[in-house]
């Protein structure tokens, strides 16, 4: 038998007590999706569903960085539920987005790592970006140039020239993440990275770094020494 309305309503009033009166940090993590749910499903307990949500995706930050389709083969997951969960990852993406759009990215190195990690270190498969800068190291562009399958995504170098002359880029910086966790570049990933970097020196376009995005942390090939 499921928790009577009385109590769950008066189990959520707590939590958004605690939430508007002490800050959001007061609440663990399923209490915080269990909430999230409580908007989508109002006359359900969502303890449960939430503790499985997070058991499935290893996390928090997993199951924001979920794909829907995955989050909707949960059992007790609908549509409006699943939206819950992707907006508030939309929204989260939005406020670290903007922290670095706001100033030159390389004097903001931290943001746009944190950034990066939200976006892509949980994704199932590679996806290929390309941050396009101006002169002012101003970020223009975040551009989706390719996503691949478990291990691999296709890189072209003419197509990355080609794209940054099109937004008039000064600068780019070539970001993919490795579904695996772990952000050590392979021979590939160099080899294209200075395909890139020689192909844009002709032009006038640096390619300041390549970032390498892993659940176990990041890769810069700049800092490695490599380009």
């Amino acid at each position: 038998m499921g928790v009577p309305r009385d109590d769950n309503a008066g189990h959520r009033a707590r939590l958004r007590e605690r939430l508007l009166g002490r800050g959001g940090d007061t609440l663990l993590d399923h209490e915080l999706v269990e909430y999230l749910l409580a908007l989508a499903i109002p006359r359900r307990d969502t303890k449960p569903l939430a503790k499985e949500l997070l058991r499935e995706f290893g996390g928090i930050a997993g199951l924001l960085t979920a794909d829907a389709q995955a989050i909707a083969r949960v059992p007790g997951m609908g549509d409006t539920s699943v939206a819950a969960i992707k907006i508030a990852h939309a929204a989260a993406l939005r406020l670290v987005r903007s922290e670095v759009a706001e100033r030159p990215v390389l004097g903001n190195w931290q943001a746009l790592l944190d950034y990066l990690r939200a976006a892509m270190a949980h994704q199932p498969v590679e996806h290929v970006r390309v941050l396009h800068l101006n002169s002012r190291n101003m970020l223009i562009r975040d551009e989706l140039m390719s996503e691949g399958s478990i291990d691999e995504a296709a890189v072209y170098t003419r197509e990355v020239i080609r794209r940054a002359i099109d937004f008039g880029s000064a600068a780019i910086i070539l970001v993919h993440n490795h579904p695996s966790g772990d952000p050590s570049p392979s021979r590939a990933d160099i080899e294209v990275t200075r395909a890139i970097a020689d192909a844009g020196k002709r032009l006038g376009i640096a390619v300041h770094d390549h970032l390498i995005i892993g659940t176990e942390g990041h890769a810069s090939l700049r800092a490695m020494g490599l380009i």
